[in-house]
């Protein structure tokens, strides 16, 4: 007969074996479907395509570009003012303020877009402006 010793190291012994191959298994079925793999991707091609990388273009003048809700805008040369029919401005979140119907934008300032009611740019002269997310230019 085996002494209450030897049982609880046995009983001790089986639980970390049962415990390894559950931690095992449980990991391994996971690895089909880890998130960002083709099986579970975080996000999905067009929507970075859509909404993370930069889109260069040239606007010619009297050419607007009006952002979907989230987007980016910097004018990187040539002379712009701000678009916006809601009279609540756009946010230049380098300067740290909002700017109106009309105002002049700096160059290499980062605009934020925050609602699809019609804000964007328009371009005085021939204009060089980097964007992401969606927009058009009229």
């Amino acid at each position: 007969m085996r002494s209450k010793k030897s049982k609880v190291t046995l009983l001790v012994l089986v639980a970390a074996v049962v415990s390894l191959v559950f931690w095992g298994y449980s990991a391994l079925a996971g690895a089909e479907d880890t998130p960002g793999g083709s099986g579970d991707p975080l996000v999905t091609q067009s929507y970075v395509d859509q909404y993370v990388q930069w889109k260069v273009a040239e606007m010619k003048a009297g050419q607007v570009l009006t952002g979907r809700a989230g987007s980016e805008i910097l004018v990187r040369r040539g002379q712009a003012v701000v678009v916006d029919t809601s009279g609540n401005g756009i946010p230049d979140v380098t300067a740290g303020q909002d700017l109106k119907a009309g105002s002049k934008i700096s160059l290499n300032h980062l605009l934020v877009i925050p609602r699809e009611d019609g804000r964007g740019i328009k371009a005085l002269d021939s204009v060089v402006v980097m964007y992401k997310g969606g927009a058009t230019i009229r």
